[in-house]
């Protein structure tokens, strides 16, 4: 009996000193630890969309008639508004810094937008190639329909054909109730039946 005891102890995990210096391994049956980031975080497609609002209104008139007002109000103001009440005189360093630092902006705005529509046109024109096969398989497929139903239709009885087959039936059987022999026979002309096979002249 203590011999088993022993070995149990034994296959137990170590507890104490020894525990802590083994290496933690991370579990795979439990989810990971988010990691810290430092940068600030953001939704890419709301940021997408938010740039593309603002391209959109960077290539508008509204966006140039308000900038020529305030660039006018801008430099009337640092003109004729008492010195003390000045805060960019001329040459107006200031106005150059802000119109700088607003395309500075700008491009990079534009640029998005642009390669947001980019990708918008690339899964369109994929769409479309996709539509385009399947409607070339599609007309394929009827054409082929057609044309067996073409060929099925050459094979098939036609109203004219009928009709003049039943006038020259017509003629034959006038012709033989007149006694006359027809010199053409139709394609349905009866054929005299034989003789059924392995009967006698005596069953007759």
């Amino acid at each position: 009996m203590t011999p088993e005891r022993d070995s149990g102890t034994r296959e137990r995990t170590p507890t104490g000193a020894t525990a802590s210096t083994r290496p933690r391994t991370p579990r795979l049956d439990q989810p990971r630890q988010p990691r810290r980031r430092f940068l600030p975080e953001w939704d890419p497609e709301a940021f997408g969309r938010l740039s593309e609002r603002i391209a959109r209104f960077l290539g508008t008139g509204r966006f140039i008639v308000w900038m020529t007002v305030v660039i006018i109000a801008w430099v009337l103001w640092n003109i004729f508004a008492p010195r003390d009440l000045r805060f960019d005189n001329y040459p107006f360093i200031f106005l150059t810094l802000m119109l700088s630092l607003q395309a500075s902006y700008a491009a990079p705005l534009i640029l998005l937008a642009q390669n947001r529509q980019d990708d918008r046109d690339r899964v369109n024109l994929e769409q479309d190639r996709a539509q385009n096969e399947r409607s070339i398989a599609d007309t394929e497929y009827l054409t082929r329909e057609i044309a067996s139903l073409r060929i099925g239709l050459g094979e098939v009885a036609t109203r004219d054909w009928i009709r003049s087959e039943l006038q020259d039936m017509v003629k034959e059987l006038e012709a033989r109730r007149d006694g006359h022999h027809p010199q053409q026979h139709s394609a349905f002309h009866a054929v005299p039946a034989e003789p059924p096979r392995g009967r006698d002249a005596d069953d007759r």
